[in-house]
């Protein structure tokens, strides 16, 4: 095969993508600064503002419920226009919502405050949306690296961004606005700048070229066949990607079940902390702990995904989400160790989940379909996210922590009779054989 033209390399993956990956890589590491603003001091933020620790589940279903909405649209736009115009579009909404969440704080304005945290969530929902843009050129036997890859470069701005929490207060009481408005004045500065890199270097548009090579595939009589396990839309076993859906509907439902319950517990802890006097820089430690491992743990995730299973990872994801919500509801409040601990569990049953249902919905979809099933399929994931968010706040001021951490532990079992049993091994991708293998 030809490693120019935007053909098939030996490895079935077209030389376009390298560029495609180290641009979404340079957009998702300085976006990813501004992801976790709402999840380290949203709710501790609507606590001070409301009054209330039953409403401080509000911000986060705000934001999750955006997020679907982001989701939809972004999804939407990918379609009609491709990913660069759907990514950047999204993170320059995210850079409004952040403006507006500042301006709403500044005024002690809930009026102003609760829109403009639904804004601010409809950008974010670009920072996972991305992960399907890595998805779009690659092999199929190399998706769940392709996945992998653009996530784990969220980690170094995401884990950053909780860590500040304290010298951007510094800086926004300098400028005059309350200091938990720290992380979005950081979320803005970072959500404009990937929204400008993606605009300029997204280069070509990986939707795009892939519903091109698709159609050329296609065009080819007999080719379909040879190369379906190595071209962008094959499946890795040597025939076309199915259209079925019931893989969408597995991988949805891991995903969603997932990010409900990693939602709920991470939305709490912070709260749960500081009500028995941890500072704002523990639970903020604590939350950089969790985003690392719900990241950097991707390139290990992305390897299992591709050489063990899709099936067999995604079933790894609830018992680590289980050990999770067990520690969780069982350590000591004080204990910032094995708070940490617990959220480092449930970061990585997240990271399981997701990398492995993104890949069982990638492959069930041919590229005329992916941006606007797979927008729909994060619709899902916002709305799990959403109302585990506000249902955590609730089950908190009513049972408990504890009570509510187990609950979410045990209701990630779900995903066992889900996925049901795996085969016993995944298609792995062709060795290379130089240019002309």
């Amino acid at each position: 095969m030809s490693t120019h033209g935007g053909q098939p390399a030996a490895t079935g993956e077209v030389p376009e993508q390298r560029r495609v990956l180290a641009v979404l890589v340079l957009a998702q590491t300085i976006g990813g600064a501004g992801l976790t603003a709402g999840i380290t001091v949203g709710a501790l933020l609507a606590e001070e503002m409301l009054g209330s620790t039953g409403l401080a589940g509000v911000p986060s279903a705000l934001f999750t419920a955006g997020a679907a909405l982001g989701a939809l649209g972004i999804g939407r736009i990918c379609t009609l226009r491709g990913r660069r115009a759907g990514l950047a579009l999204g993170y320059a909404v995210g850079t409004v919502g952040s403006i507006g969440v500042v301006a709403a704080a500044a005024a002690g304005s809930v009026v102003l405050l609760l829109p403009a945290l639904l804004v601010y969530g409809m950008g974010t929902a670009t920072g996972l949306m991305a992960r399907y843009a890595g998805a779009d050129l690659a092999a199929p036997a190399r998706r769940g690296r392709a996945v992998s890859t653009v996530l784990v470069a969220t980690t170094l701005g995401a884990v950053t961004g909780p860590v500040l929490v304290t010298p951007t207060g510094e800086i926004a009481q300098a400028l005059g606005v309350p200091r938990l408005t720290g992380p979005f004045l950081l979320a803005t500065v970072a959500f404009a700048a990937a929204s400008i890199a993606l605009a300029c270097l997204l280069r070509p548009d990986p939707l795009r070229l892939a519903r091109s090579l698709a159609v050329a595939l296609r065009a080819v009589p007999g080719d379909g066949a040879k190369s379906g396990g190595e071209g962008p839309a094959g499946t890795g076993d040597g025939t076309a990607a199915p259209t079925g859906g019931r893989d969408v509907a597995v991988g949805t439902t891991v995903m969603v079940l997932t990010q409900a319950v990693m939602i709920a517990v991470m939305t709490m802890t912070p709260v749960h902390m500081l009500a028995h006097g941890r500072s704002a820089q523990a639970a903020g430690l604590v939350i950089s702990l969790h985003v690392a491992a719900m990241f950097l743990p991707s390139p290990l995730t992305g390897m299992l995904v591709d050489r063990v299973g899709r099936r067999w990872v995604a079933r790894a994801s609830g018992p680590l989400l289980l050990a999770a919500g067990g520690l969780a509801a069982l350590a000591p409040a004080d204990s910032v160790p094995l708070i940490s601990a617990a959220l480092v569990l449930l970061g990585l049953g997240w990271n399981f989940g997701l990398i492995s249902g993104t890949a069982i919905v990638t492959d069930a979809l041919p590229p005329e379909r992916r941006a606007t099933t797979q927008g729909v399929v994060d619709v899902g994931l916002a709305v799990a996210g959403a109302a585990g968010s506000l249902v955590s706040g609730l089950a908190v001021a009513r049972y408990g922590f504890t009570s509510m951490a187990l609950v979410c532990g045990l209701a990630a079992l779900l995903v066992l009779p889900v996925v049901g049993r795996p085969p016993h091994r995944a298609p792995r991708a062709a060795a290379p054989t130089g240019p002309g293998g």
